[in-house]
């Protein structure tokens, strides 16, 4: 299950644990993309990582905090500090497979 993060609940929902965050907005064609991708695999990960969604638009100073130039945006926030991004659409099997890959440099 994919989390909705906003201002309020950002800081506290990243502040511990692995979890990975897309930062989207509904204009952009390639985050359309990535939505399911990211909700089908988000099973996969289950217990291992935490699947969360912030809106640019809806949350624009969390993406400008977070330097976020291009979405869709992947963060991967251990504990509430950023280990890594995956920027751009990617189909399921290339991103569970840059996901492990992150994952088993943590």
């Amino acid at each position: 299950m994919v989390k909705e993060l906003n201002v309020e609940n950002f800081k506290k929902e990243i502040s511990e644990g692995l979890v990975i965050v897309d930062f989207w907005a509904s204009w952009c064609g390639p985050c359309k993309m990535m939505a399911p991708v990211f909700e089908e695999i988000s099973k996969d990960f289950e217990g291992r990582l935490k699947f969360a969604k912030l809106s640019t638009e809806e949350s624009p100073s969390v993406a400008q905090e977070n330097e976020v130039r291009g979405i869709p945006c992947l963060i991967v926030f251990k504990d509430g500090k950023e280990v890594d991004r995956i920027v751009g659409f990617n189909p399921a099997p290339q991103l569970k497979q840059k996901i492990d890959e992150v994952l088993s440099k943590i």
